[in-house]
């Protein structure tokens, strides 16, 4: 953002105690799990980090100062302490509170652990193989304190950032079943019957209506909370209100009276609110200025450029450690699921999507290219050198997708291409087949939208046809989700963008394209990708993640979208605290205060 010598830092100020925040929720997307054991199909931003992160903490706390690390401080773990072999890794655990007066403990964290080996396939971060299934024993040294065996050694950096930050510390007194207590965390025997009760009250996951998330802050489990903010209500209309946690033992105890989430059902709608300003009884204190109205061209979309609502917010961009894609259904039973199961059809897939001029005319320069699972920003070397570089493997050419077609038996003289060669095609693959995908995507974005409307025309041009379809978010992510086709889940789905994607803590890649992972959306299998992930977690040599992260480059198991920040903030310039932004998407409105203006 381009500023002035006058213009304040939004760090400024002592702080007021008291006041609201309304918070402007991204269009879609309302809040729709409460159990912190969330579902591959609702394992998104604004169900983790944006709600439930605020009442239950996980075990380690990341990215409080602005940078991709552990903040220990703010962390229910005391850091790791490793055995001398490597193999072992001991975990402390604060004498917190819970609201309830509990104490924290390793009981605490040996319940989320116990249901993650039992419901693990229920957990949208769970890989098989990995945590816990990679522990030859855990369990309970002393009160407050845990213990991990591994079945080899790992990179450390690794089992904490993609591992034990798995964790969600949940209390004691979730640990019952309908009939009363039970022992889930001592006991793998009562992981299935606590799980169903506690499923039974978060309600139906896939349920669409709020009467059901109205009941979740008078509940006797729901209102059991080791983080900064508690449920205070969820209206019929989605709004979301919190209050402080009186008995939070971390840092940073809130200022505020309350936190309000507010729902919109367009960019456009939440846009016309902010112009009305920060103050009055519907006003927004901290929104986001979406893409599509952005009013000229930045060079840095870490600083961004002209904040059309400069008179009464600051803009803040949050650049997150994440990468976004569409993701293909390699699961779908039909011929669909075939043709993704070929690279050179991916490819071309990828060559299609004009990512350069979609960040310089329909971005602005706030975004930028993401041609492979590594983000680019916040810039690390974790990158490879030929990515670093600028040597795309895939980069637009219509042309090269034409050819790809053409050499692999399609005749790319009509859109949609027709199969004329089923032997060059691949398996499963008939004669006369056309070369035509649905693609689903989130309503209310217009950014998207253009998005979406550029990259149909240019695979049009390559003989690919795109039958686009807009969605309401929180539908399209629950019915576009991880699935093998059954009766009941017929699994039919093709492609789907979300306008979004994954925000890393280390970018190795298991949860997203390891065989049968929950964030592997789409079921993309591939030995050599499981191979090379594989080596990834057991060695910090750079080199072999560069091999990695070029290898899913060329082979595209998701197509990969341009980047940008997750949101431009839009923030009311009396409120402080608000930086610096967590790179991981995490928000921490306790931190935030208002001065006089």
């Amino acid at each position: 953002m381009t500023r002035t010598s006058a213009m304040p830092s939004i760090r400024e100020g002592e702080p007021r105690r008291g006041g609201t925040v309304t918070w402007a929720c991204a269009p879609g997307f309302p809040p729709a799990v409460i159990f912190p054991f969330t579902p591959a199909e609702r394992m998104g931003m604004r169900n983790v980090l944006e709600f439930q992160a605020l009442m239950y903490r996980t075990l380690y706390f990341f990215g409080s100062d602005g940078t991709p690390e552990v903040d220990y401080a703010s962390s229910i773990g005391e850091p790791p302490v490793w055995s001398e072999d490597g193999l072992t890794v001991t975990v402390k655990v604060k004498p917190w509170k819970w609201s309830n007066g509990e104490t924290l403990c390793a009981d605490n964290v040996l319940f989320w652990v116990n249901l993650l080996k039992v419901k693990g396939e229920r957990y949208g971060e769970y890989t098989p193989g990995y945590f816990p299934d990679n522990c030859t024993d855990y369990g309970k040294l002393s009160e407050d304190t845990c213990y991990f065996t591994f079945d080899k050694v790992y990179s450390r950096r690794w089992v904490l950032m993609n591992q034990l930050s798995l964790i969600i510390p949940l209390p004691k007194a979730w640990d019952r079943t309908a009939a009363g207590p039970a022992n889930a965390s001592g006991d793998l025997a009562d992981v299935e019957a606590v799980y169903d009760y506690l499923m039974a009250e978060q309600g139906d996951i896939i349920d669409e209506g709020n009467e059901h998330r109205t009941r979740w802050a008078d509940s006797p489990v729901w209102s059991v909370v080791s983080g900064p903010w508690r449920l205070k209500s969820y209206t019929l209309d989605g709004v979301v209100t919190f209050v402080p946690n009186e008995h939070y033992s971390g840092p940073n105890k809130p200022y505020l009276d309350e936190f309000r989430q507010i729902p919109f059902s367009s960019d456009e709608e939440e846009y016309r609110r902010l112009e009305n300003g920060p103050d009055g009884e519907d006003a927004i204190q901290v929104g986001y200025l979406p893409l599509s109205f952005a009013t000229g061209h930045t060079d840095d979309p870490t600083k961004g450029g002209v904040n059309p609502l400069a008179e009464h917010y600051t803009m803040v961009p949050q650049v997150a450690y994440c990468i976004r894609y569409t993701s293909l259904n390699f699961n779908n039973p039909t011929v669909v699921g075939k043709m993704f199961a070929q690279t050179y059809l991916r490819q071309a897939l990828q060559c299609t999507l004009d990512q350069d001029t979609a960040v310089r005319d329909i971005y602005q320069g706030y975004a930028y290219r993401q041609n492979g699972p590594m983000p680019m920003l916040p810039v690390t070397d974790l990158v490879s050198p030929p990515q670093r570089g600028g040597a795309w493997p895939l980069p637009f050419d219509p042309g090269r997708a034409r050819r790809l077609l053409a050499e692999n038996g399609w005749d790319t003289s009509v859109t949609p291409a027709v199969c004329v060669d089923p032997e060059l095609a691949g398996e499963g693959i008939p004669l006369g087949t056309k070369l035509s995908f649905r693609l689903r995507y989130v309503e209310g974005r217009p950014a998207l939208t253009r998005l979406m409307t550029q990259y149909k025309r240019d695979a049009a041009a390559a003989g690919i046809e795109l039958r686009l379809e807009e969605v309401y978010g929180s539908i399209l992510v629950a019915e576009d989700a991880p699935c093998y086709p059954t009766d009941e889940t017929p699994c039919t789905w093709e492609m789907c963008c979300w306008n979004g994607g994954w925000v890393y803590h280390h970018p190795t890649g298991e949860i997203l394209f390891r065989t049968d992972a929950g964030g592997n959306f789409g079921h993309y299998h591939d030995p050599v990708a499981d191979e090379l992930i594989e080596r990834t977690v057991t060695t910090d040599d750079p080199d072999v993640l560069y091999e990695y992260q070029d290898y899913i480059a060329e082979q595209v198991p998701v197509v990969f979208n341009p980047n940008f920040p997750i949101r431009l903030f839009e923030v009311a310039r009396t409120l402080r605290g608000f930086e610096p932004v967590n790179p991981f998407g995490m928000i921490s409105p306790e931190n935030w205060y208002y001065v006089d203006a």
